[in-house]
């Protein structure tokens, strides 16, 4: 079977998460942009999009939707997902708590201008009172090196791209959380991820606003 191949705009957005589970898994893939509001119709036309949304990913002979669902086959094929029912619940768990924060730093983009300001004090306050103080503590409990059963999962490849993005938004946040950073040098040095972290690979910049006017004209967003 050809390598997977990935359905989305050309820039940062719901497919970013699954390129790094991807990338860290070692997998090739081949990303198939959409550039023209057209490209969407025909996906949605043909029967390709169940939602009539991407991403969308063909894996294996088919085509999936739902970025949670791609993450979970593609975790539990490249088995980063745990080693039995009990540790797939707390990946899960740890996951669904990056989504959040994700999300929200996600949609910071499309946030009015007005409202900016209070929306980057309120992820602020987030990240460093609720989100990382508990992760930093799940590290701190067991002594290990990733966050579950000592062994890579999609929680700690969430978790990272979670810190890059926190660091973006500001490095200062990351301070005091001496567990997370080491979280993230260890896995900014798997072989994989570092080659995904050079200049040149199929990682996407920040939202920029010409990506964004981009993203709204393909997407049709008013």
């Amino acid at each position: 079977v050809g390598k997977p191949k990935l359905h989305y705009f050309n820039g940062r957005g719901r497919m970013e998460c699954i390129l790094w589970l991807l990338a860290a898994a070692g997998v090739e893939f081949e990303e198939k942009f959409i550039e023209q509001p057209e490209d969407l119709d025909k996906l949605k036309n043909d029967g390709s999009l169940m939602f009539q949304q991407v991403p969308m990913v063909e894996i294996d002979g088919i085509k999936l939707v739902q970025t949670r669902a791609i993450l979970n086959y593609v975790a539990t094929k490249y088995n980063l997902y745990g080693k039995d029912m009990k540790e797939r619940a707390l990946i899960d768990m740890y996951s669904e708590g990056v989504a959040d924060l994700g999300e929200m730093i996600l949609l910071l983009p499309l946030c009015p201008p007005d409202q900016k300001d209070a929306k980057i004090a309120q992820i602020k306050q987030s990240t460093t009172n609720r989100y990382l103080p508990a992760f930093e503590k799940v590290l701190k409990s067991h002594g290990q090196d990733y966050l579950v059963g000592n062994k890579l999962s999609k929680a700690d490849i969430h978790l990272v791209e979670l810190l890059y993005l926190v660091e973006e938004l500001d490095p200062s946040l990351l301070a005091n959380f001496p567990l997370l950073k080491g979280l993230k040098a260890r896995v900014s040095n798997l072989p994989a991820v570092k080659k995904f972290l050079q200049p040149g690979s199929q990682r996407k910049p920040p939202m920029d606003e010409k990506t964004l006017e981009e993203a709204k004209r393909i997407f049709r967003i008013k």
